[in-house]
């Protein structure tokens, strides 16, 4: 293989993954918590977009709540990593970045 290919290959698994980023970015990914008490959504990117708590929540302690939207907040988490996964996997065919 020569090196003029060798650049080609590398500009044009550059622009997948760039494509890969750009639909992370506009990727939303929702996680809930104690039956839908609190929804987390978020980007593909981690970028967090609204955090919404049932007004019935307000009866918890503070500990709760907080509880409640960590486990919301992780519960997306999880599922992007698996999004980025695929959709990075896609990208690169398999070759670890």
């Amino acid at each position: 293989m020569d090196m003029e290919q060798l650049m080609a290959q590398a500009k044009e698994l550059q622009d997948k993954v760039a494509s890969a980023q750009e639909k992370l970015a506009k990727t939303k990914i929702t996680g809930m918590a104690s039956g839908g008490a609190c929804i987390v959504e978020m980007t593909g990117k981690y970028d967090l977009l609204s955090v919404k708590l049932r007004e019935d929540i307000a009866g918890h302690s503070a500990k709760e709540i907080s509880d409640i939207v960590m486990a919301a907040f992780r519960d997306a988490k999880s599922k992007a990593d698996s999004v980025i996964d695929n959709v990075m996997g896609d990208a690169t065919a398999g070759m670890p970045l």
